[in-house]
């Protein structure tokens, strides 16, 4: 099988690698058909990461089940299904507990599409081995479409999960959104859908501030000046100046979110977070706790997730076009 690779600065290329096998009964093999970069696989792609090339990229899919051991039930050949970003296993302390990127049965930081806490591959590859089956795979619910939730299995989830608890403690809160891609852009159509009395989008695209119009939000080029009063706060530029600025917009005991991959060090307001009475969590995101919750939002009808795919590719197209500035590309395979 190929199995796309990151081997340089805006540079990637399929590299053949075994077919995969199942190792137990309780393991499944899945095909990704609709495959979307994270957010944070734009940074790698620039150079920005931390992790030197190659490895195999890609930990946001919707996946054909295409194998599974005798002992799986969840799924079963011929299921779509999303497939979680993070290695878990479901069944120790830190998986019930809801902490399933922690989970403890395997290397810290096990994940797909980077080589951390071993080698799991990515989900840009043409077949993918997943360890535990029934405490990662959730089927894809009927009528969802695979190109509209191909990001379920990180950013889509993880845009609820920023948001939805918060506004369920603080019915029709202020929302502040400062981003740079989809997460945020999720974000202000769950919010929206969710009862905030108001969402402001900050983002210095405008092809991106014209999708988060459509979700109802006003929008801005910057936070200059510093908008006052929200509630709610959720960062996601991996920008380390703006999350300081956003954490100045919060209203006294106001919570932020921080969805930004903080490759860089940066200072933080500390005083005014001490005297305003600041809530502040930085985190990657327990994923398959928050799926189905996730899931049943995208079979709701209020939401409208497909707005923010910026373009429909072909799977052979991956070389070339994944390292282009695109929002949000899904990438598809003809099953046939």
């Amino acid at each position: 099988m190929r199995e796309l690779t990151y081997v340089a600065r805006r540079t990637v290329e399929w590299r053949e690698a075994p077919d995969p096998k199942l190792r137990s009964d309780g393991e499944a093999i899945v095909a990704p058909v609709a495959a979307t970069p994270c957010d944070v696989d734009s940074a790698i792609l620039a150079g920005r990461g931390f992790l030197d090339p190659p490895f195999a990229m890609g930990h946001e899919c919707v996946a054909r089940v295409v194998d599974a051991g005798d002992a799986v039930t969840a799924v079963a050949p011929g299921d779509l299904v999303v497939v979680p970003w993070s290695i878990n296993c479901g069944t120790c302390d830190r998986c019930r507990a809801g902490l399933t990127a922690h989970c403890a049965a395997v290397p810290y930081m096990a994940m797909y599409g980077a080589p951390i806490g071993g080698t799991w591959g990515g989900l840009f590859s043409d077949l993918v081995r997943v360890p535990y089956a029934d405490a990662m795979l959730v089927p894809l619910p009927a009528g969802l479409d695979p190109v509209a939730m191909a990001s379920a299995g990180d950013n889509w989830s993880l845009a609820r999960r920023l948001v939805a608890p918060h506004l369920q403690a603080r019915p029709g809160a202020r929302v502040l959104v400062v981003a740079r891609g989809s997460i945020g852009l999720y974000v202000c159509d769950i919010a929206r859908a969710l009862g905030a009395s108001e969402v402001l989008y900050v983002d210095p695209e405008p092809e991106h501030r014209a999708i988060a119009r459509g979700y109802g939000a006003s929008t801005a080029e910057s936070l200059d000046p510093l908008p006052q009063g929200f509630e709610i706060a959720v960062e996601a530029t991996g920008r380390v100046d703006q999350l300081a600025l956003t954490v100045k917009c919060l209203a006294p005991e106001g919570v932020c979110e921080s969805a930004g991959n903080h490759f860089r060090p940066g200072e933080l307001p500390l005083l005014d977070m001490y005297l305003t009475g600041v809530t502040l969590r930085i985190a990657r995101d327990n994923v398959r706790a928050h799926l189905p919750d996730a899931l049943q939002l995208a079979a709701s009808g209020k939401v409208a997730p497909e707005k923010v795919v910026s373009h429909v590719l072909d799977w052979e197209d991956l070389p070339t076009a994944l390292p282009e500035r695109h929002l949000k590309p899904v990438f598809v395979r003809d099953e046939a």
